[in-house]
């Protein structure tokens, strides 16, 4: 896995509201709550903002609906292999268990808020524990959109080092989103679990993180 950083928290609803001046999100009890209620091409327009205020190339070429990635040290969304990676938080694939944590789902009111324990709404971000690594919310709170086109088979044939996803796409493809999310159950805060919607969706337990390659 070439070297990336990637955001220890889901992008909030201030972050959201300073870059594009607008909040979507139906739960709007604090700024720091996970923005939610985002399409993907809502999270690709956040972060070619988001690389245009900070200087930065931006990753994509957005023509309407039409998103070519471009590459370079822009923010992006996390590909899938980037957010498992992350998830499992150097977990080797030899000791790799349900979640990153172990295998005891009854541990994951401690690390994430899912249905039993949310109270059917999304949470300030960073109340849990984090993952190894420092990262807060991989599993639950909102579900995080990748950058993948999804295919059931992809991951068959992919490389072993950087897998980037189907490489051609129509716009209107299925794109893929991880991690759980409040309304969830345990089954859906599982580090290799796959859920996908066309890039238009919007949901009020989807939101996003974002992702830079380290140059």
């Amino acid at each position: 896995m070439n070297p990336f950083y990637l955001g220890v928290y889901e992008v909030t609803q201030y972050e959201y509201l300073k870059v594009t001046n607008d909040n979507p999100s139906m739960f709007k009890d604090s700024e720091i709550l996970p923005v939610e209620t985002v399409s993907w091409l809502n999270a690709v327009g956040f972060c070619n903002k988001l690389s245009e205020r900070e200087r930065r190339r931006p990753y994509y070429k957005i023509d309407g609906n039409s998103v070519t990635i471009l590459g370079g040290d822009g923010y992006h969304l996390p590909t899938e292999a980037e957010w498992e990676y992350a998830c499992r938080a150097s977990q080797s694939p030899g000791s790799a268990t349900i979640y990153p944590f172990g295998g005891d789902e009854f541990e994951l009111a401690s690390y994430a808020w899912l249905e039993g324990n949310s109270g059917n709404k999304t949470h300030p971000v960073g109340q849990k524990k984090p993952n190894r690594w420092g990262l807060y919310d991989m599993e639950g709170n909102v579900y995080e959109w990748c950058q993948d086109v999804y295919s059931e088979i992809y991951y068959s044939s992919s490389p072993d080092t950087d897998p980037l996803g189907p490489a051609v796409a129509s716009w209107a493809a299925d794109r893929v989103f991880r991690g759980g999310g409040w309304c969830g159950d345990p089954r859906h805060c599982r580090s290799a679990y796959r859920i996908w919607d066309t890039p238009d969706s919007r949901y009020k337990f989807l939101g996003f993180r974002v992702a830079a390659a380290q140059q």
